[in-house]
């Protein structure tokens, strides 16, 4: 069955008040695009179409009226509500009638990757039928996240939710692939001390059951997590650096379902006209024209 991916967009972006006091924060700009291109951008680089976008009940209107049903883009869009932000797992149980019972890919919307062979990495992680793959990231400060700890083979040993005192400096980044079996697994999770329904102890399942895969992101690779006002600031630098220096757009859904031929070139440069007043729209314009003379 054909594998379909969640964008958990939702929670109320505390972190970043007072910025996000009236609009989610995954709608705020990194850098030239709203922070949710660069999760959606990375599940369609997998090769996924079908995508449920989750958000509050407040948010999910501008969600809608940014993105629509996504077939500009030769994709399939819908909407879903998380309530209140009562975990990431939480995301598979709403999500479960539109997976039904179809492998699935969970990614964080305020998370970005980058580097020159993610897309090979991420559909390896696709192919996988059975189990789960979750992806991990060297940090300095390891205690404000979930920490895994691995054999000399790269085989996940355990995995901890913040611990104080870490046993490594790899830890679980925003973005999981699961099997069909995600959502039932989810519903028999209990809440933790926070009340909430944690995706580290849904990771824990899959490694009790020895389906859990581990692939590691090492040098050569970006993984920010944008939910501070200094990350966020960060990654708009990042991406402005990399884009002026290599030529290239990160997080452009347009460029990705353009080459991957979801969309043809007369698709694209009506996208691009819709953007005609502002660099964006000439990056796409250009794309086809460097695509015609390759």
């Amino acid at each position: 069955m054909t594998r379909r991916g969640i964008i958990l967009a939702g929670g109320a972006g505390t972190r970043l008040y007072p910025a996000t006091l009236a609009i989610s924060k995954q709608l705020l700009p990194i850098f030239d695009k709203p922070m949710v291109y660069y999760p959606l951008t990375t599940l369609m680089m997998c090769g996924i179409k079908e995508i449920l976008i989750i958000s509050t009940p407040e948010d999910t209107p501008k969600y809608k009226q940014l993105f629509g049903n996504g077939h500009q883009w030769g994709i399939h869009l819908e909407y879903a509500i998380q309530p209140s932000p009562d975990g990431l797992a939480q995301a598979l149980i709403i999500a479960e009638d539109f997976l039904n019972k179809s492998p699935s890919t969970l990614i964080l919307g305020d998370n970005l990757f980058f580097g020159a062979g993610l897309e090979k990495l991420l559909q390896q992680a696709f192919k996988q039928t059975k189990g789960a793959t979750i992806f991990s990231h060297p940090v300095n400060n390891p205690k404000r996240y979930g920490v895994v700890t691995m054999d000399e083979h790269g085989n996940a040993t355990g995995i901890e939710e913040k611990p104080e005192n870490p046993k490594s400096n790899f830890v679980v980044t925003g973005i999981y692939f699961y099997d069909e079996e995600a959502s039932s697994l989810a519903r028999t999770l209990k809440p933790s001390a926070r009340g909430e329904l944690e995706i580290t102890d849904l990771n824990c399942l899959y490694l009790e059951q020895k389906t859990l895969k581990v692939t590691q992101l090492g040098k050569g690779y970006t993984w920010l997590d944008t939910g501070t006002h200094n990350s966020l600031l960060q990654a708009s630098k990042y991406v402005q650096t990399l884009q002026h220096y290599h030529g290239h757009k990160i997080g452009c859904p347009e460029e990705v379902s353009w080459k991957k031929g979801w969309i043809s070139s007369e698709q694209l440069l009506t996208l691009a006209q819709a953007l005609s007043k502002n660099e964006y729209g000439l990056y796409l314009r250009n794309l086809i024209h460097e695509g015609n003379q390759s």
